[in-house]
C-alpha cells in the first residue's frame, strides 16, 4: 500500500512538472508572436513595400514585355499605398500557382488583388475587399451557337482550359464536372488555348473577359449571365493583424476619399 501511494504521488508530481513546463513554453511562444515585428514596421524601416504580382491579368496587373514595367488598376493602387506610407514600391514577379507561397515564404509583403478562397485563407491573410466581379465563360465567337449557355459547355466532348493556380481552376471542376479540363501553366493563359482551338472554352472574371473580347474580337462571352460572385482583396501574412488592419483601414479611407471611384473610371470598370 505504501509503495503504491509513493508511485502514484511520483506520477502526479511528474504530471505537475510537465504542466508547468508546457505553460512556460506556451508563454514563450505567445510572447514571441506578440513581440514579432509587424510588416508595417519592417516596411517603414526598410523604406520599401514589396508587392507580389503576376502581371497577366488585364486590367488589374499587366507587365509590358518591352519595358518590364507593370501597369493596371492594382498597380496604381499599390503605388498609392506606397506613396501614402512614404516608401518606395518594388513589384516582385509571381505566378498564380505560387502567389500564396510567396506570402508565406516572405518573398513579398503584400500581393496585388486575388480572389479570396477558403483554400488560400488557410495559410494567408486577406485585407478588406475593394472590388467585386462575376465569372463568365469565353468561347470563339464563331462557336456561340454551339455553346450558348454554361450548360452547353458541361459535356464530355468539351474541353475547358484553366490557368494553373487560379481560383477559376478550382471552380471549373464544380461548373463542368462532365467536361475535360486542361490546365496550362503561366506564362501561358487559358484563353490562349481557346484562341488556338485547343480548347472549346475557359472561364475568367467578367472584368478580364470584357477586356479580352475587345483585344481579341474572335472571342465572345457566353451570354447567359455571370456566376460565382467573388471579392478581390490583397493577401498579407496570415497572423500579422497590425499590417492587415493598417491596409484595410487605408482601403476604407481611400474609398471614402473617392480614390477607387476615380480608378474605376480610368479603367472603365463597374462600381465597387
Amino acid at each position: 500500500m505504501g509503495q503504491y501511494a509513493f508511485g502514484f504521488n511520483g506520477k502526479k508530481k511528474v504530471k505537475e512538472k510537465m504542466k508547468k513546463i508546457l505553460a512556460i513554453i506556451s508563454f514563450l511562444i505567445i510572447s514571441t508572436v506578440a513581440n514579432a515585428e509587424s510588416k508595417l514596421q519592417t516596411i517603414k524601416k526598410n523604406g520599401e513595400l514589396r508587392v507580389g504580382t503576376t502581371g497577366d491579368w488585364d486590367p488589374m496587373s499587366m507587365k509590358d514585355p518591352a519595358t518590364n514595367k507593370y501597369k493596371g488598376f492594382d498597380i496604381d493602387v499599390m503605388k498609392e499605398l506606397a506613396k501614402d506610407m512614404g516608401v518606395k514600391v518594388k513589384f516582385v514577379p509571381a505566378e498564380w500557382k505560387t502567389i500564396v507561397a510567396g506570402i508565406t515564404a516572405d518573398r513579398y509583403d503584400i500581393s496585388t488583388s486575388v480572389t479570396k478562397t477558403p483554400k488560400r485563407a488557410e495559410v494567408a491573410g486577406f485585407t478588406s475587399t475593394y472590388y467585386k466581379y462575376g465569372t463568365v465563360p469565353l468561347v470563339l465567337k464563331k462557336n456561340l451557337k454551339k455553346f450558348p449557355t454554361w450548360k452547353s459547355l458541361n459535356n464530355k466532348k468539351v474541353t475547358i482550359a484553366t490557368t494553373l493556380g487560379t481560383s477559376q481552376e478550382e471552380k471549373a471542376k464544380e461548373f463542368f464536372p462532365k467536361s475535360k479540363l486542361k490546365s496550362v501553366e503561366a506564362p501561358a493563359r487559358d484563353f490562349q488555348e481557346v484562341l488556338a482551338g485547343r480548347a472549346d472554352g475557359n472561364i475568367t472574371s467578367s472584368t478580364e473577359a470584357n477586356k479580352l473580347v475587345i483585344k481579341y474580337p474572335q472571342l465572345a462571352i457566353v451570354p447567359d449571365g455571370e456566376k460565382n460572385p467573388a471579392f478581390l482583396a490583397m493577401m498579407v501574412p496570415k497572423n500579422d493583424k497590425t499590417w492587415n488592419n493598417y491596409v484595410s483601414k487605408w482601403i476604407k479611407d481611400k474609398k471614402a476619399s473617392g480614390f477607387f471611384k476615380s480608378l474605376l473610371a480610368k479603367y472603365d470598370l463597374k462600381s465597387l
